[in-house]
């Protein structure tokens, strides 16, 4: 349980980060735990989401393409799991669907 607290504090600080790499290193993190650890994403759900979905709205375009992209093959890992948290996704989502970029309009 200490390991899981530390982790998870790890992966809340990196999401949180001033410094884009940091950011995306915890938006791989988050992918890592969905295939490797799903359970600890399920039980921790919304507050793992909480710190997520503001990537989806990232200030750097990497970082924000990269959580489209991943939320993909997430869903399909965490399904049922996700439905505290899915009104916050989709509002995410809905928002970048206005974007410039073309790339994250795709997403």
């Amino acid at each position: 349980a200490v390991e899981e607290t530390e982790l998870l504090q790890k992966l809340y600080h990196l999401l949180e980060a001033k410094g884009f790499q940091a950011r995306m290193e915890g938006v791989e993190l988050v992918q890592d735990l969905c295939k490797n650890s799903p359970q600890l994403i399920s039980t921790n759900i919304a507050q793992i989401f909480d710190y997520f979905v503001l990537r989806i709205s990232d200030s750097h375009k990497k970082v924000k393409q990269r959580v489209l992209d991943m939320l993909a093959e997430i869903t399909g890992a965490l399904k049922d799991a996700l439905n505290p948290v899915i009104i916050g996704l989709v509002e995410g989502i809905t928002k970048n669907r206005n974007s410039k970029d073309p790339r994250v309009r795709g997403a």
